[in-house]
């Protein structure tokens, strides 16, 4: 399926995108929503509009087949600063041969030109998940001065070219507070005016830190604290290591030191990549892993406490009843009693 909307104010783009699907367009508290016709998926696209050119788009789906989204031409697109939390998905700009990949865990800086207009493509059959902080420059430009101090040439240039007569790319991973701070922004529990005001104050705080991220990628100090991709791959080794070390696996500062990350940085990575902490990530895996043993194999209960490294059969029994409301005995009694 191919839509094409219009790319100037958060309001028109959702409007477009009601007409383009079909479906009602709502607005609550201040924030426009479209859901998904049942046809193209599942899952919704809001919209919402601060002061002075600065606006939020979520895309939130699971598709059905492709969707290709294409911005018109001939018109000055807005400065879109995205942060993709879930599945790839394709951008390029019109008339341009080069296509790009943005994957998890990444942002994108994109600003097109009346000629270039945006493409951004879809794969069905996997979450999309993907925060768009939308700036109007020319509105903007009152705001922005505040941040000019701070900013080297190319962002200086950038927000200054309210005309949109250059094209700009630039991908990287965003940081752990970013993402803290997209989480805050999408949990608030807030209503009406306050929750405005919160999730407005939460976009200029992630302005400014990606705005530090792209101030120390450029003059290459390397002193980012912020979680890069080598340090990505040291989480995902970590969490490789309790599954294959599960019987084993008790010392956290030593699983830190083995992948090269603090323990802080460790905490930290499991938070951002698997939304646990290390301990409760090992623990969920320890009873997932369990229960596969009690279906799978003739192990008895003790014999499946060690193989998971609890020592205690008491506590591992408390700790199953209370993430499967029943004991281990009990549901092997259960599973094998349906098996017959």
């Amino acid at each position: 399926m191919k839509i094409q909307v219009r790319d100037v104010a958060i309001q028109q783009i959702m409007q477009d995108l009601s007409k383009s699907f079909k479906t009602d367009l709502n607005k609550n508290d201040g924030e426009f929503r479209v859901e998904l016709p049942i046809e193209l998926g599942k899952g919704d696209i809001k919209g919402i509009y601060f002061d002075l050119g600065l606006g939020v788009l979520e895309f939130n789906f699971i598709l059905e087949k492709k969707l290709i989204l294409e911005y018109t031409k001939g018109e000055v697109h807005p400065l879109k600063l995205l942060f993709n939390r879930e599945s790839s998905f394709h951008h390029n700009f019109d008339q341009c041969e080069e296509s790009h990949e943005i994957n998890r865990l990444e942002n994108v800086i994109l600003s097109s030109t009346p000629l270039n207009n945006h493409i951004f493509i879809f794969p069905p059959d996997r979450p999309i998940s993907i925060f768009s902080i939308e700036i109007n420059r020319k509105l903007f430009e009152e705001k922005i001065s505040g941040f000019l101090i701070d900013m080297n040439e190319d962002l200086m240039k950038l927000f200054r070219d309210v005309n949109g007569t250059q094209i700009f790319y630039h991908k990287d991973f965003y940081s752990l507070d970013i993402s803290r701070f997209l989480e805050e922004y999408s949990e608030c529990n807030l209503a009406d005016f306050l929750k405005t005001v919160y999730q407005e104050g939460k976009v200029y705080e992630i302005l400014t830190h990606l705005f530090q991220q792209y101030l120390d990628d450029s003059n290459g100090s390397g002193m980012h604290k912020i979680l890069r991709k080598a340090t990505i791959e040291k989480i995902e080794m970590a969490s490789k290591i309790i599954k294959s070390e599960l019987d084993s696996m008790d010392n956290i500062v030593d699983l830190a030191k083995r992948v090269g990350v603090n323990q802080n940085k460790l905490q930290q990575g499991f938070k951002f990549l698997y939304k646990t902490s290390v301990n409760e990530y090992i623990q969920n895996y320890r009873l997932e892993k369990a229960k596969e043993l009690l279906e799978t194999t003739e192990l008895n209960i003790t014999e499946i406490t060690y193989k998971i490294g609890i020592s205690s059969r008491s506590y591992f029994s408390k700790i199953f009843k209370a993430k499967y409301g029943i004991s281990p005995k009990e549901y092997c009694n259960q599973f094998r009693k349906q098996a017959q």
